[in-house]
């Protein structure tokens, strides 16, 4: 029998991490208002199934004075052979027909046990026909029937069958709670396991207890599991490589985050997991920052990056290059800048606006003076209001402004990837050596952003075109296949 199997817990006081739920079901039970029907919502592996059989088992054998024949009920739903206890599992009986099914049985009553329990695993699986033939049925139950419907994502659950349940949310299980059980499952298995192994193993579940546990009868077949044990099968989650990226970040450190990003692709690593640890951190360090009234510039900038980056790993097809370039791009556009406080930032922003205000005032007395007088003076900084020519020379002299004020920082990075190939008198066309740099500038936000930079350089509305440096004007659909192809032949 596997580990998670023989150790799932059989009694509220087996179950770890979900105390408030614990408590409230046992209340209920003791005081005899245990509801007819039960929503459970929650992450994979943390204990959903479990409790509800053991809520199952409290109602089954209510009222039963036999301890003989409540023992036999216990026995048979823990066996999973008693007929009072019907398991669904949604995802395979998902058709209204396997719903009326169900409700044409409900009317016969309880067998052998109190009372007819249905559990109901990935509810959310259930068609819209059949979560409207249930409804009826959680509204009106035969007051022997009990429903307990579990689901890892609720909010495909309709409001109709929510409102109708008493609804528990599972917390993901904290780590500390899950090295305890599994040193306690070490210890009666005789298990030789470092503490730093159980630890990796605890991280590596992601609050799941039952991967946990199940990972651990996956090792448990060697003399002596160590952290590297760990690590070798499962890989390393990048938890370690966290300050080291952010601290590399600051420093510009580019050689180092190449590293770091090459050492999770070879190990294996889910890089969306690492991207939402370097979140995680940068949250915390924002939070510290605002506590102590600094500036959160830096933060918001590497936040927006990876939330970026995050969303586009999962699809794509050299996930390890969208991790490195967003790393890169903060790499190279975000400093570290001196830690100032709300007063000081808000004297910064008064002055810049007492400055503004004054080259606005010089700006419209000189509209108003005549032309012969303005002719006369002959002052360095009339010139600097006029608006540069639209030529090839001129683009790229600004060019470096352009990418100096592109937000955000990921875009910023693929428009220093891309060229000047041709300017018109109302057009810029820009070639990019792939499809992924120049699909994150030709975006609607983001090129609007640049032709706004561009219309405050040059003074007049300038469109921005951009192409594979390998295609033409417009590609056919053939010949941009063979230019993605060609793109991932450089990466390689």
């Amino acid at each position: 029998m596997s580990l998670y199997r023989k150790y799932r817990p059989q009694s509220f006081a087996d179950v770890v991490g979900q105390e408030h739920i614990v408590t409230t079901l046992e209340q209920a039970a003791n005081s005899g208002k245990l509801a007819q029907a039960y929503l459970f919502a929650g992450g994979r592996g943390t204990g959903k199934t479990s409790m509800a059989r053991i809520l199952a088992k409290i109602l089954m054998i209510r009222g039963i004075e036999s301890e003989v024949l409540q023992k036999q009920i216990v026995r048979g739903v823990e066996e999973g052979t008693i007929v009072d206890l019907l398991e669904i599992d949604a995802a395979s009986n998902t058709g209204v027909d396997n719903i009326r099914d169900l409700i044409e049985k409900i009317q016969f009553s309880p067998v052998i046990a109190a009372a007819k329990v249905y559990i109901i695993d990935e509810a959310h699986m259930l068609s819209k026909g059949a979560f409207n033939a249930l409804l009826k049925t959680l509204e009106e139950p035969p007051p022997y029937a009990h429903f307990i419907l579990a689901t890892t994502e609720i909010q495909k659950i309709p409001a109709t069958i929510q409102s109708r349940c008493q609804c528990f949310p599972f917390r993901v299980i904290r780590e500390e709670d899950i090295v305890r059980r599994l040193q306690y499952i070490a210890d009666l298995e005789h298990i030789t396991i470092d503490r730093e192994a159980v630890r990796a193993v605890a991280r590596h579940s992601g609050g799941a207890m039952r991967d946990a546990i199940s990972l651990l009868d996956q090792l448990r077949a060697l003399p002596k599991i160590t952290e590297e044990d760990v690590l070798m099968r499962v890989g390393s989650s990048g938890a370690e490589d966290v300050r080291g990226v952010l601290d590399a970040i600051v420093a510009g450190d580019t050689a180092t985050i190449i590293t770091i990003v090459r050492r999770l692709e070879e190990a294996g690593s889910p890089l969306d997991t690492f991207l939402r640890q370097l979140l995680g951190t940068v949250r915390e360090d924002m939070h510290a920052s605002l506590e102590h009234q600094q500036s959160i510039d830096r933060h918001l900038a590497i936040l927006d990056a990876l939330l970026h980056a995050i969303r586009d790993v999962r699809i794509a097809p050299v996930p390890g290059l969208i991790l490195e370039s967003a790393l890169l791009s903060l790499c190279h556009g975000v400093s570290s800048p001196p830690q100032t406080t709300k007063k000081e930032e808000k004297a910064g922003k008064t002055e810049r606006q007492e400055r503004l205000g004054k080259a606005e005032k010089i700006a419209k007395a000189e509209e108003r003076k005549p032309a012969t007088e303005k002719e006369m003076e002959t002052k360095p900084a009339a010139a600097t209001i006029e608006a540069p020519e639209v030529t090839m020379a001129s683009v790229q002299e600004h060019w470096n402004d352009v990418v100096s004020a592109a937000t955000p920082p990921a875009v910023k990075m693929s428009l220093k990837n891309g060229r000047i190939t041709r300017v018109e008198s109302d057009k810029i066309t820009l070639g990019f050596p792939s499809s992924f740099h120049r699909e994150k500038v030709a975006s609607t936000e983001a090129s609007r952003k640049i032709e706004e930079i561009l219309l405050g350089i040059f003074k007049r509305q300038l469109r921005l075109e951009c192409i594979l440096e390998t295609q033409k004007a417009s590609a056919t659909p053939s010949e941009e296949a063979v230019n993605l192809a060609e793109a991932a032949a450089e990466i390689f």
